[in-house]
């Protein structure tokens, strides 16, 4: 059986390393603020919780991380006193941050050339996907590091598909995330043009997540929106990082519903003295109610 570190037990990653503790791994988390209830979650499940990231990591044959953005997981993986300065030489790190491809290429030469493997594996599926395991996960390195860490991914990952070179992984989640984004105001629109004809919006949803129109948008944040419930299963500050690195990635390519979305997250990231930015993306609704004039 393999030793697993898990650095990053956010609402994401505490998920993910409980269903590996759950499939029999031994797991040692770490997160850097150590008093977050999805630790304690991720305990609860079997995760070992580490006292430092020296000891996660020092007897692990692979590294998983799930932070937030490119400077964090330079910091937690390379930086001083990272995970690099005290794992094992020949452990596999596996990256499941979403930080593009250019940052990815960049973190897996690094790794490589002290002597660790390294796979760029971005997820999709939300926290819902993260609790039931069924998460979308898009691999980018070496094919014998991706048959390595495949059965370790089988407990968090329904759909797991090795995409290419390093980098490659990041390449298809931002085209993921182009998707994401433009479902979510295609949704909000929808469910205003159904009060605009006094349709019942539940059976808009009901309905159309049946046809041509369905998406995993509708099917689960549809009812979210109807239910007024805002929480951050993937939080607007976290998609607006993700459209930043699309915008990178693009180039000359013209993308206009993407920047839209990013317009309209951007509203709402405004609300509430700025703490809009933490609700989900479900709460994008809010920029049609409150600022966008019929």
């Amino acid at each position: 059986m393999a030793e697993i570190a898990f650095l990053g037990l956010g609402v994401m990653g505490s998920a993910m390393a409980a269903n590996l503790a759950r499939s029999g791994a031994t797991v040692r988390g770490w997160n850097r603020t150590p008093d977050r209830p999805t630790v304690a979650q991720a305990a609860a499940a079997g995760v070992a919780i580490a006292p430092d990231l020296a000891a996660a990591v020092a007897e692990a044959d692979l590294v998983f991380s799930c932070l937030g953005d490119v400077p964090d997981v330079q910091q937690v993986l390379l930086g001083a006193g990272g995970a690099a300065t005290a794992a094992r030489t020949g452990a596999l790190f596996v990256d499941f941050t979403t930080i593009g491809s250019v940052a990815a290429i960049e973190l897996g030469t690094a790794l490589r050339s002290l002597g660790f493997g390294f796979l760029d594996a971005p997820v999709s599926g939300g926290d819902v996907g993260a609790q039931r395991g069924t998460l979308t996960i898009m691999v980018g390195g070496e094919l014998a590091d991706f048959e390595r860490s495949r059965p370790w991914l089988a407990p968090m990952g329904q759909t797991i598909r090795h995409c290419g070179p390093i980098g490659s992984g990041q390449a298809v989640k931002l085209c993921n995330q182009v998707l994401a984004a433009g479902h979510m105001l295609a949704l909000c629109e929808a469910l205003q043009l159904a009060a605009a004809q006094d349709l019942d919006p539940q059976l808009v949803i009901e309905v159309c997540s049946t046809g041509a129109a369905g998406s995993w948008a509708l099917a689960n944040l549809g009812p979210k929106i109807l239910a007024e419930d805002l929480a951050p299963g993937f939080a607007i500050t976290h998609m607006q990082k993700d459209l930043r690195l699309v915008a990178e990635a693009a180039g000359h390519c013209a993308l206009p519903v993407t920047d839209l979305a990013n317009q309209i997250f951007q509203r709402v990231s405004a609300l509430d003295d700025g703490q809009g930015a933490q609700q989900g993306t479900q709460a994008a609704i809010r920029a049609y109610k409150t600022t966008i004039p019929k």
